[in-house]
């Protein structure tokens, strides 16, 4: 049975609203322009200092990217607690039939936590982030390779979901199927040039996911559902 690996943010965590209301605050602190939700859906993108660069038209210089990031932070920490889950996560979770686990590019220190708070932390075989010392806004592709082979997965054996391109591309190196979401931080249209599936429900995913691996109907024995 292949293994399923999901994104947090943007993907099984709803947060949109307010990544654009801290993007929006970290841009004020450097006398940016607003962004709306359609902006960000169109324009974000990976390593996230060239998003910046691309909404400041200029290039953005490390000490900048570091402020930057400590505003959107600090900013997005407060507002966690109103941001729900998608619609259909736990109903997704429940209806992938092999194991699954958790990989973000947030903060590993404050993922656990956040993610044991929702009572999801029994559902993923591991759960990662980024760890201290690794400065934020990167490509996926490298903590996959490392999450894949903590488990002692292969590639071929994973499938990933996820809401960005660079999912995709995380997935394509580590030789993953790949399927992404098209209601979270990435218009649909972006990530249909990516070349894999792309669903618009969590539920349509996982079902797509199942599809990509060959994996049967779910036992209700065999994945642990969120309480």
């Amino acid at each position: 049975m292949a293994h399923l690996v999901w994104d947090w943010n943007g993907t099984l965590l709803d947060d949109l609203t307010l990544v654009v209301a801290a993007t929006n605050v970290s841009l004020a602190a450097v006398d940016g322009p607003p962004i709306t939700a359609d902006d960000h859906r169109r324009d974000f993108r990976r390593p996230v200092a060239d998003y910046y660069g691309h909404v400041l038209g200029r290039s953005v210089t490390q000490e900048e990217f570091v402020q930057l990031d400590r505003v959107y932070h600090d900013f997005y920490r407060d507002g966690l607690l109103d941001c729900a889950l998608a619609a259909d996560a736990e109903a997704a979770m429940r209806a992938w039939p092999g194991t699954q686990s958790l990989l973000s590019m947030w903060f590993h220190e404050e993922l656990v936590p956040e993610v044991t708070r929702r009572g999801l932390h029994a559902v993923f075989e591991r759960i990662d982030g980024l760890r201290p010392g690794v400065l934020a806004g990167g490509h996926k592709a490298e903590h996959l390779a490392a999450h894949l082979d903590a488990l002692g997965v292969a590639g071929a054996d994973a499938v990933l979901i996820g809401d960005s391109v660079d999912d995709a591309h995380a997935a394509a190196s580590a030789g993953a199927a790949c399927i992404l979401y098209g209601g979270g931080f990435t218009h649909p249209e972006r990530l249909l040039a990516a070349g894999v599936p792309v669903a618009s429900t969590l539920l349509e995913a996982v079902a797509l996911a199942r599809e990509a691996v060959g994996a049967e109907a779910p036992d209700q024995g065999c994945a642990q559902a969120p309480r």
